[in-house]
């Protein structure tokens, strides 16, 4: 076993100490993950991959009692699956009419270039990612795997316990499939 997998045991456990021991092991990872998955944001995201990788960290590994994990694997897409709630969570918030709803913020030189926010098409990707998870669950899994944890295609195959083969046919399958429900709807953008 592995000393971080050692240390996600412990702390699944209760052990803060282990939890705090943990965090400078993965913390790398975890920021790349984060960054990956910043970068399709909008510019002006409120949110830093610095505080996403803390915010996925707590909820992981928070107080009270924590999940099992089988191994650090699991644990980063645990970790990849809890950024991409935060910021759905968060393109959710932001939407609220008491946070502003439809209103853009632009700053006064850049008044002519407003761009359309990509929170509409992380909500649009996140209620179709889930419409095609109740159908095909190991296509939606290599999708979060993908999109939300930055992996690449041949690290979601060896993931999942599939082909590199079999992966870049559920990928071309579940990106057409996707791009089919977002455009029904009219959120593409």
């Amino acid at each position: 076993m592995t000393e971080i997998t050692c240390l996600l045991d412990a702390a699944a456990a209760g052990d803060s100490k282990a939890a705090a021991a943990l965090l400078p092991l993965v913390y790398d990872e975890l920021r790349r993950l984060a960054t990956a998955r910043m970068a399709s944001e909008a510019p002006d995201h409120t949110l830093q991959p610095t505080a996403l990788v803390h915010e996925a960290f707590l909820k992981l590994l928070g107080p009270g009692p924590g999940a099992t994990w089988n191994g650090q694997t699991h644990f980063y897409a645990a970790a990849a699956e809890a950024m991409r709630r935060i910021l759905v969570d968060h393109a959710r918030r932001k939407q609220r009419v008491r946070h502003g709803g439809g209103r853009k913020r632009v700053d006064f030189p850049e008044a002519e270039m407003v761009a359309e926010t990509t929170s509409d098409n992380l909500l649009a990707l996140d209620e179709a990612l889930t419409r095609f998870a109740a159908a095909d669950p190991q296509k939606a899994e290599l999708v979060r795997l993908r999109y939300f944890a930055g992996v690449t295609l041949e690290e979601a195959a060896d993931l999942l316990g599939i082909s590199r083969a079999t992966a870049a046919r559920h990928w071309a399958f579940a990106r057409a499939w996707l791009f089919d429900a977002i455009s029904e709807r009219g959120d593409l953008q």
